[in-house]
């Protein structure tokens, strides 16, 4: 198992032989700050660990969103659009009452808030391509975070 670290660089797309469009992120090795020292010959030694076609696993963060409704965080329905509805369409409905809760706001509770900015694990994604003489690596489908985050790759 080998771990480096990656800037993701952006999403794009590669041909195969047969025409067939794969998509793609491009993401480059981090030296880490051992490597810093060793000059970029490092890096294209942690290319030597990985092939085309390993298994990898991605961590990073996800893109923030900010302070979001429940209908966007949550995927609630919302109220009905007619019969005296005014403000009320993208609205929680009720939260807690006589019940069981006693008249409280239950613990765990799906509100709105701050959506976003969380760590995220993709696995099983393969690497399509590895180009060592510009430190690419073109991993198949989407990756976690905006261009320019840094992500965490796992070999098998």
């Amino acid at each position: 198992m080998k771990k480096i670290l990656a800037k993701k660089i952006e999403m794009t797309q590669i041909f195969d032989e047969t025409g067939e469009v794969f998509p793609v992120t491009l993401v480059m090795p981090i030296p880490s700050a051992d490597q810093v020292a060793k000059s970029d010959n490092q890096e294209k030694e942690d290319l030597a660990d990985m092939a085309e076609g390993d298994v990898v696993t991605v961590s990073g963060k996800s893109k923030g969103k900010g302070f979001q409704g429940v209908v966007k965080r949550h995927g609630f329905k919302g109220g009905r659009r007619s019969h005296g509805q005014k403000h009320s369409e993208r609205e929680p409905g009720s939260i807690g009452g006589g019940g069981r809760a006693g008249g409280r706001v239950i613990k765990g509770m799906r509100m709105a808030g701050r959506m976003g900015n969380e760590r995220v694990t993709i696995k099983n994604l393969k690497i399509i391509k590895i180009l060592p003489e510009t430190h690419e690596i073109f991993i198949g489908g989407a990756i976690p975070g905006r261009r320019g985050s840094v992500v965490e790759i796992v070999t098998k």
